[in-house]
């Protein structure tokens, strides 16, 4: 694992680079431009009935459409420059699950979109990038279609009228001609957001973390040789989580008030059931052009680790993230490093977190 994605998995546990600061902001360095977009996905923060009309088969000179039902629910996170929608997409004989996150990039002046089919849920599509103007926003990506590179375009429009649309084309020549593929159009049904109903089949790993939470840091300084009271900082922040996908996945908006400012992190855990094991994704407000590479874990005996490695002073070390949970209105995270391929570890960074809600 190289030194961004060891940082990414570190945050997403609670932590942040456990050998010295947390990186720069990218935020703080254009300004107070990231302010201004805070609201620009406010307009659709709630719950939705959705109707979808797809074209059955994409670059393909189709015409057969399929017209079906749907919901979704958008929270906002990472302090309003980012957010989460969950949907169910009741497409004819196959309804599934899909998420997707957002995060606005002040650097860039432009939102990134990111789309995670539930059907397989170890991978997040390439994103699309844009921003607004008015009451329409455009953005563009890259991806492939039977192994062939294509351009994406997502066109919201309408969207602060009662009816926002969104529209999906796909392009094979690089934008000189475009094949719109889906269209979808949203009724809300709530102006607060909350959690679609669960799948039959979800698991229960994650449940106890559903919630908003309290969190108490205590980090390691940088440079600590010792183990007393003064070579550890402590720090405050909150969490809050919820289901996503039918319960196949969940996701915690996290805010850390650590000493050298206030940094905002989205973590998702998605379940890979054919081999008994979760991802961890994370999608850091300080980077948020892009999602850190997944870890693997998994729970045993309650406890659920996740390990990975880190290069530190020219010495590769085992890193690992554990989660338990102390009752029903306390959980732990630690975040531990081993110099020995893991036959021993040092703590260097502990959250406690309890149950506000």
């Amino acid at each position: 694992m190289h030194r961004r994605q060891f940082l990414g998995w570190s945050v997403l546990a609670g932590t942040v680079a456990a050998t010295g600061l947390p990186r720069p902001s990218r935020a703080s360095s254009a300004g107070t431009n990231g302010s201004a977009h805070a609201a620009d996905w406010a307009w659709l923060i709630g719950n939705w009935d959705v109707r979808h009309r797809r074209l059955r088969e994409r670059l393909m000179g189709s015409n057969d459409w399929q017209d079906f039902g749907g919901k979704s629910a958008l929270w906002a996170t990472l302090g309003g420059l980012g957010n989460v929608d969950d949907n169910i997409i009741e497409l004819p004989g196959n309804s599934y699950r899909g998420l997707t996150l957002r995060a606005y990039d002040p650097a860039a002046d432009r939102w990134a979109i990111w789309w995670l089919d539930g059907r397989n849920p170890t991978r997040i599509d390439p994103p699309v990038r844009g921003r607004f103007n008015g009451d329409r926003g455009t953005f563009i990506g890259h991806d492939t279609l039977r192994g062939q590179p294509i351009v994406m375009r997502f066109i919201w429009r309408d969207i602060h009228s009662p009816r926002p649309w969104w529209e999906q084309a796909f392009s094979a020549d690089d934008g000189a001609h475009w094949e719109v593929n889906w269209r979808n159009w949203f009724t809300r049904t709530a102006a607060q957001p909350s959690p679609l109903s669960l799948a039959d089949d979800a698991p229960e790993d994650w449940r106890f973390l559903r919630g908003r939470w309290r969190v108490h840091h205590r980090r390691l300084r940088e440079g600590a040789v010792g183990n007393d009271d003064a070579s550890w900082q402590s720090f405050g922040g909150e969490l809050t989580n919820w289901p996503v996908l039918g319960g196949h996945a969940d996701i915690s908006d996290e805010r850390m008030e650590l000493p050298q400012g206030v940094a905002h992190v989205v973590g998702m855990h998605t379940h890979d059931a054919p081999r008994h094991q979760w991802l961890a994704w994370q999608l850091d407000g300080r980077d948020p052009a892009d999602i850190a590479t997944p870890l693997r874990g998994g729970f045993n005996d309650g406890v659920a680790n996740f390990r990975g490695e880190t290069q530190r002073d020219g010495k590769t070390l085992a890193t690992r993230i554990s989660w338990a949970r102390g009752g029903p209105n306390s959980v732990r995270r630690e975040h531990s490093i081993s110099e020995d391929g893991g036959a021993t570890w040092k703590a260097e960074w502990n959250s406690e977190l309890e149950r506000i809600g």
